[in-house]
């Protein structure tokens, strides 16, 4: 039975590893989105942090404040949950699927 405690340990020292290399990886991915057709776009890693946002000269509108966050919100709860996905995609390659909550 020690040896397949061993065995268990062992495993899960190497998905830590795996899961250590990853994140590393995940802070230099980015996912580009947008919003308003264009009018906003927001770059994102994978650790959910807006690395740019752009704003199209034409969405801003001083008569339209609230058209620009409602623009503005869209684009950013687009790339948070783009790069969820992402981050999710890649987790679920490292602990085979398994849901491991507080990975992430």
């Amino acid at each position: 039975m020690s040896n397949n405690m061993g065995n268990l340990l062992k495993q899960a020292q190497q998905m830590q590893q795996k899961m250590g290399v990853l994140q590393k990886e995940l802070e230099g991915r980015e996912i580009e989105t947008s919003s308003g057709g264009g009018a906003v776009k927001i770059k994102i890693n994978g650790k959910q942090e807006i690395i740019s946002l752009k704003l199209d000269k034409e969405c801003l509108d001083p008569n339209d404040i609230e058209g620009v966050q409602e623009l503005l919100k869209i684009a950013v709860n687009q790339a948070i949950k783009e790069s969820q996905e992402m981050v999710s995609k890649a987790m679920s390659k490292v602990t085979g699927g398994m849901n491991i909550p507080g990975l992430f």
